[in-house]
């Protein structure tokens, strides 16, 4: 059992800032999200990107921002679990909540803040009529450990930034790299498109375009895929692999948590914005794009403004008739829970002669 102060529920830029307000409070976080790494949206599907609208930045890339904001974390020790998903909440008699993932991992708090962007995200899957046989069998939407795919046979399917990325990423790990794309225009960053071509140049990826996988050939595993190139090659072709990962992008969904009893309205959770972004179940809390209220901006920054009012309540919840005094950090500084301390330069004192 994992037990922490405050469950943040989706691993954002809206749940890590979460992370950061708590501390300064002296409340632990601890996070979980489906996604392999903390960063939601921002990692996983644009973090190449860049974002105009983060205070004091002009520009950042959305993969810039989650770094920023885990270094920014770092010092109040947070605890992730990462690749599961928030299946099943319990509440307890004495008042805190028990949140079991997919895999069984348990975790209790007192408060839960359900920072989960637009939902879990579930990945897009090709209209191929075996796949399903081959998942976990060679077929992976996701890359969780790169090392598996150490000396292998790799194909990959898609023309975004990930598909790019990764097949970069295991040029230098997989024995051989097949990136297929039903278009000859990729739709991912300049600066990957053109390492892709230099590195097809070089021999270390296989490009084929245009071109769609329509089939999975093996017994236990995965042994080739079926690949179908275009109308004027009226025939189908093999490529030997031991692992397929079609990288089509991810598709938001509110998932299990539309079944905690919470009030929904299009997709969203409803929240009390006069106050602290409560939702109907004393306790629970909902921030960041997940949320729906009267004149609701789903903005990065909005998010970290409802992280900071939450943690204010959650305070209150964890700390019954204790009074916190606001203080500014220029003037309080902040104490991680590493030890570290973090403050503004002390006045000189000193008489005149």
């Amino acid at each position: 059992m994992i037990k922490t102060d405050i469950l943040i529920i989706g691993a954002g830029p809206t749940g890590l800032f979460t992370v950061f307000e708590a501390g300064l409070l002296k409340l632990k976080c601890h996070l979980i999200d489906a996604l392999p790494q903390a960063g939601g949206q921002c990692t996983e599907l644009y973090p190449k990107k860049p974002i105009y609208d983060i205070p004091a930045y002009p520009e950042i890339l959305a993969g810039d921002l989650t770094l920023k904001l885990l270094e920014q974390c770092k010092q109040f020790e947070p605890g992730f679990t990462l690749g599961e998903r928030a299946e099943t909440i319990e509440k307890q008699e004495d008042g805190s909540f028990i949140v079991t993932t997919n895999k069984g991992t348990q975790h209790q708090a007192p408060v839960v803040a359900i920072a989960g962007g637009l939902g879990s995200f579930e990945p897009r899957k090709p209209l191929i009529d075996n796949i399903a046989h081959f998942e976990d069998k060679g077929v992976e939407y996701m890359i969780k450990d790169p090392e598996i795919y150490r000396d292998k046979k790799v194909v990959i399917a898609g023309g975004g930034d990930s598909a790019l990325d990764w097949s970069i990423f295991l040029s230098d790990v997989a024995s051989e790299v097949t990136l297929i794309h039903r278009r000859n225009e990729f739709r991912g960053h300049l600066d990957s498109v053109e390492k892709v071509q230099e590195l097809k140049n070089q021999g270390k990826i296989n490009l084929i375009t245009p071109a769609e996988v329509v089939g999975i050939l093996g017994h236990d595993k995965v042994q080739a895929v079926v690949v179908s190139q275009a109308a004027h090659i009226p025939k189908d072709f093999e490529v030997e692999c031991d692992h397929f990962i079609p990288l089509f992008g991810l598709s938001p969904k509110l998932g299990p948590i539309a079944n905690w009893g919470l009030e929904i309205e299009k997709n969203a959770i409803k929240v009390d914005n006069s106050l602290d972004y409560q939702t109907n179940i004393p306790g629970i809390f909902a921030i960041g794009d997940v949320n729906t209220y009267p004149g609701k901006l789903k903005l990065i920054l909005c998010g970290f403004h409802e992280a900071t009012l939450m943690c204010q309540s959650a305070y209150q919840i964890i700390n019954p008739g204790k009074r916190y005094v606001l203080k500014y950090t220029t003037v309080a500084g902040v104490d991680g829970f590493d030890g570290t301390r973090k403050e503004a330069p002390k006045a000189v004192v000193k008489a005149f002669d």
